[in-house]
């Protein structure tokens, strides 16, 4: 994708030196704010095109409407905020994932101009921000692999009204690190396998100020990590291990963040259809958002240490693959029997997280592209997840509220616990038909110990079947500002 420079003025909409600003109107509602400021010096232009034109005013609606040499803008962009409701202090306000949106759709309609104007913010505190990471995002795209990509002009973004200059560096760092991720989940599964994500992670880790380990294949046998060992035996490109350090000086609290990194699953011996397998190089998604978020932490200034694991393998039916049935001895000493290879996540979890345990963490979290029994629960756009304790779960609540990532809590039945016993291990890796979704959690819980532990599957909203607003066809980042959120969250708590 072409590059964005982003800077602020408080200069008004209708004097912004660029050749198209862009503003937002609600939905049944006349323009408000920089957009009645433009219609009023346009005279009444504005809001008679968008009654000649049918403007509804909802996400993803959008015209371009020429100045005529009225502005020192060529045009202007109007987007759609969406219908009024409590989000701001009052309905003619947006709220931030209404304008993170509208800017999004903004993005895909203004690709072609070298100077954009964003007016979207209204004043309230926050929008300024979300406006400038709604461009960003939405601006993303994956080409490289394209011979004759449309081309994409290098953009001046100015951002309009109370921007400062903090609002555009955290917007820019966050959204910046979901490109990232989006990125690394989308490069085809045969160019970064486990060894290769590892680096291109340590890489950005690194330049961030993060430290990075890798452990590779004789390591994780010397630490007892079979899991891990045990998914990837079946591939010639050996397990990963990737931990991830941010220990910014004269911070005392800790908390952990374990990221699913299936780098592409073929499902093993219980081998997948042929159309399913067609996204596996995406569940490796947990992992990406884990990074990504990591990586953004030391620009944010996070006052909180965080470490992060994330197991990286991939799933093959190679000769040597683990089979049904076969006995797994993860980190810590508990065994697993598996009895389907495709319910790989939670035993190459099951390691890190039992690693993460003993770093006596306050609490930790982890993201996985994990069970197809949560899409059928939740559908594509919502990430199911579970929390040991009530105070988890409204942080996690509360984050999702900020980023506009979509969550919904899911139970963890201790009744449910023994349909994963099994007759010859600990547990066994599935449970009953119904429930897949619990009985991965109640799985993973096993390998936890005490401490307080937040499971998000992502593995609906992980990727996207269509681009709509900010969010492109294919790989989200979804996680990446979830996770950057409570850890800005746990920071501010001490």
């Amino acid at each position: 994708m072409a590059s964005a420079s982003f800077e602020r003025s408080s200069v008004p909409a209708r004097d912004a030196a660029a050749e198209v600003v862009v503003v937002g109107v609600r939905a049944g509602q006349e323009p408000t704010h920089a957009a009645a400021e433009l219609d009023h010096a346009l005279d009444g232009t504005i809001a008679a095109h968008l009654k000649a034109t049918g403007f509804k005013g909802n996400i993803g609606d959008a015209e371009l409407i020429p100045t005529g040499g009225r502005l020192p803008a060529a045009y202007v962009q109007v987007v759609g905020l969406g219908p009024a409701g409590t989000a701001g202090p009052t309905n003619a306000e947006a709220g931030h994932d209404d304008i993170r949106r509208a800017a999004g759709v903004a993005a895909r309609r203004t690709g072609r101009f070298r100077s954009i104007a964003l007016a979207i913010s209204n004043g309230v505190s926050g929008t300024a921000q979300a406006a400038t990471e709604g461009y960003l995002l939405g601006a993303y795209r994956f080409d490289r692999y394209k011979s004759s990509a449309e081309p994409r002009a290098d953009q001046r973004v100015t951002v309009l009204g109370d921007a400062t200059d903090e609002d555009i560096k955290r917007a820019t760092t966050i959204a910046g690190a979901t490109n990232w991720a989006r990125d690394t989940i989308n490069e085809p599964a045969g160019t970064r396998p486990p060894a290769e994500f590892a680096e291109l992670a340590r890489e950005r880790a690194e330049a961030a100020g993060v430290s990075a380990e890798i452990l590779d294949e004789h390591q994780l046998a010397e630490k007892g990590m079979n899991g891990i060992l045990g998914v990837g035996q079946g591939s010639r490109n050996p397990p990963r291990l990737l931990v991830l350090r941010y220990e910014p000086q004269g911070a005392t609290a800790h908390i952990g963040a374990v990221g699913k990194g299936i780098t592409f699953d073929s499902g093993g011996l219980s081998l997948k259809p042929a159309d399913s397998m067609e996204t596996m190089k995406t569940d490796c998604s947990g992992a990406a958002a884990v990074v990504a978020a990591l990586s953004a932490l030391p620009a944010l200034g996070a006052n909180i240490k965080v470490t992060a694991a994330t197991p990286l393998a991939e799933n093959m039916p190679g000769g040597a693959a683990i089979k049904p049935g076969d006995v797994i001895r993860h980190y810590g000493g508990r065994t697993s029997e598996v009895l389907n290879t495709d319910a790989e996540g939670r035993l190459v979890l099951a390691d890190a997280l039992a690693w993460m345990s003993e770093q006596r963490p306050q609490a930790m979290i982890d993201f996985a592209t994990l069970t197809g029994a949560m899409v059928i629960a939740l559908g594509k756009k919502v990430a199911g997840f579970f929390a040991t304790s009530p105070e988890l779960a409204e942080q996690v609540r509360a984050a999702a509220s900020h980023t506009g990532e979509q969550v919904w809590q899911m139970p963890m039945l201790d009744d449910m616990r023994k349909q994963i016993d099994s007759d010859i291990a600990d547990v066994k890796n599935i449970g009953a038909r119904w429930g897949g979704a619990i009985f991965a959690a109640l799985f993973l819980k096993e390998f936890v110990g005490d401490v307080p532990w937040i499971h998000i599957d992502i593995a609906g909203p992980a990727r996207s079947d269509e681009a709509e607003h900010y969010q492109p066809k294919g790989p989200t980042g979804m996680g990446t500002r979830l996770l950057i959120d409570w850890v800005e969250q746990r920071a501010a708590a001490g």
